[in-house]
């Protein structure tokens, strides 16, 4: 849409700033400011002056000059106003015409031509600057919160203690903030060590239940991997430290600066008194990194509580696929993990002894391990390929879109050669199409040294990503035959099992449902650009597990950059992705207000 010079003058009384809205893309109105100076000032722009702030901009003293004209603004940018004025008198017939132009204006920023009504512009800037002057305030409870060792993975005691503990403190943050919050106890836990250790609780928090509203609820969970200094962290890991920006430290990423993201932008509305314009609901956890324990039974079990006003649901728990840029995950793949076990006998040899007249397990394993993928990444398994979801046109013109820098993504994985040489067939294939990966052989000899012995009975570990549409239960069939087809034909006296130890489908959400295109809204409004539409070749067990018992939409929306090193050594979130993430759910609250009207 191009926009021609308005070239009547037109007499603005009253000296208010005027909000126009221009936008031209899915929405057409977007706020942008249009302020005047008094008397003899030159035209100029300035996209940054808070609305509260232009009635003080007249003349420096708040006093109102008798009659602004605004005589001609061309929009060289889109939605960029240039400021000017003078006065002087004007023809009646003129004045009228300009009065009903100006009157129109007023109109459209109130919404009269709107089938909805744009967010409150001064209530994000209100909600925006109190989180920019509270960002310290912010990083201290981060900082808090990491310094808990919440460390899910290694079960002992002390950490199971710690997890305990950080669950305890973020309740009473949630009930600070007005919240209403269940702490369920989730019983013990029988560890195959015969360890018998509590499951920590999870938190099930409401803020709000006005039923002319929409219900969002967030997902987070509070447990961390485990992080030692020695394991080549530069700082220790449970103290945050800022670096140039960074600030580093366990579960800073992953999951406790989202988690805390969520609530500064909740407590900005209740500091500033103003109203939230969702219900809203938390569910954390603090096993996720071990599987989340008991988490799909509670879903379960509240579905027809809990759950039950629940509209939409958000996930942050993963990462931009750019260190700049943000991004919004529509889906993530799944995961099937298998053991091949080969066992001659009980005890070890000696390969002096029987080397040369047994067929030896670790033989057997390496050729069954070398069948499953060839060098160039493709699967050799009979029809495992069959079920994956063809590419569509729609589906391929948004990896092109993606803003993905492939040299410097390589660079920043240390990877001499990616199997493939275009960002878009590297994107599919971390994404989109199945992967097999090998793990490792329990019962091989790993140590350092010489040791000729030959294991008498070994196991092989792999798994396999799923994409949609394909079946667990159809993988591991295909996968047991074809191995089975395999050994068979090496004709060996040792006995071979295989088993599926771990089955998680794949999640994909539709990218047209109304929190998707809030979440663009709400990402374009603070960070001024369209996020990458991206899935991720992780699993997040979780975001199946509510699309499928809650049936209602899901959406990730992740905080965090690409460099984030999630599970790494030195994990860190910027401090730009935290507090702009902020604002970001802020904004996102409003969006989905709207929309959902």
């Amino acid at each position: 849409m191009t926009f021609r010079p308005l070239l009547h003058p037109i007499v603005l009384s009253m000296g208010h700033i005027v909000s126009f809205f221009l936008k031209c893309r899915t929405d057409w109105i977007s706020l942008k400011r249009l302020c005047f100076h008094n008397k003899n000032s030159s035209p100029s722009y300035d996209p940054h002056i808070p609305l509260e702030r232009g009635h003080e901009l007249l003349n420096g003293t708040g006093s109102v000059p008798p009659v602004f004209i605004l005589l001609s603004f061309p929009f060289g940018v889109q939605g960029h106003c240039y400021r000017a004025q003078t006065s002087f008198q004007m023809d009646p017939k003129l004045k009228r015409m300009a009065s009903s132009i100006f009157t129109v204006l007023l109109l459209l920023e109130g919404g009269l031509f709107s089938s909805s009504s744009p967010p409150s512009s001064r209530m994000l800037e209100n909600i925006f600057q109190y989180i920019d002057l509270h960002q310290n305030e912010f990083i201290q409870s981060l900082k808090e919160w990491v310094a808990i060792e919440s460390d899910s993975v290694q079960p002992l005691p002390y950490f199971r203690q710690e997890i305990f503990r950080m669950m305890d403190i973020a309740a009473d943050k949630l009930r600070h903030l007005g919240a209403t919050v269940d702490s369920i106890d989730m019983g013990h836990q029988q560890l195959p060590d015969g360890q018998n250790l509590p499951i920590p609780p999870i938190l099930l928090a409401e803020l709000g239940n006005d039923p002319k509203k929409p219900t969002v609820c967030f997902y987070g969970h509070l447990d961390v991997q485990p992080a030692k200094r020695e394991d080549g962290w530069h700082t220790d890991p449970f103290t945050l430290v800022e670096v140039d920006g960074k600030l580093y430290g366990r579960g800073a990423t992953d999951n406790k600066g989202p988690v805390l993201a969520w609530i500064n932008a909740v407590g900005a509305f209740k500091a500033l008194n103003q109203d939230i314009p969702v219900n809203i609901k938390f569910i954390i956890e603090g096993m996720e990194e071990a599987g989340s324990v008991s988490l799909n039974e509670l879903v379960r079990k509240e579905k027809d509580r809990f759950f039950s006003s629940v509209d939409y649901i958000v996930i942050s728990d993963n990462l931009w696929i750019s260190k700049k840029k943000p991004a919004l995950t529509y889906g993530t793949r799944g995961n099937i993990y298998f053991t091949v076990e080969v066992k001659c006998r009980d005890q070890d040899f000696h390969s002096g002894t029987f080397g040369g007249i047994l067929n030896e397990p670790m033989a057997d394993l390496v050729s069954l391990l070398g069948s499953l993928v060839d060098s160039s990444g493709h699967i050799l398994i009979p029809g495992i390929y069959n079920d994956v979801a063809p590419l569509s046109e729609e589906e391929k013109k948004m990896y092109e879109a993606i803003d993905l820098n492939l040299e410097e993504y390589q660079n920043s994985s240390q990877v001499e050669k990616f199997l493939f040489d275009t960002k878009e067939e590297i994107l599919m294939h971390l994404w989109r199409y199945p992967s097999l990966s090998i793990h490792g052989i329990e019962g091989a000899f790993d140590e350092p040294g010489a040791k000729t012995v030959i294991p008498a009975q070994v196991i092989g570990k792999f798994s396999i990503r799923l994409v949609p549409h394909m079946n667990i239960s159809v993988v591991e069939t295909q996968v047991k035959k074809y191995l089975e087809d395999i050994f068979s034909q090496r004709n060996s006296s040792n006995k071979l099992k295989v088993t599926m130890t771990l089955g998680v489908h794949p999640w994909i959400a539709n990218i047209h449902d109304l929190q998707y295109v809030a979440a663009r809204r709400a990402i374009k409004t603070v960070f001024g650009v369209d996020p990458d539409m991206i899935r991720d070749g992780s699993t997040i067990p979780i975001a199946k597990t509510f699309q499928d018992i809650i049936q209602k939409s899901v959406m990730m929306l992740p905080l965090g950059a690409v460099d984030d090193g999630e599970h790494s050594q030195n994990e860190k979130i910027n401090r730009y992705n935290y507090i702009e993430g902020s604002k970001l759910f802020a904004a996102f609250f409003l969006e989905v207000a709207k929309m959902h009207s």
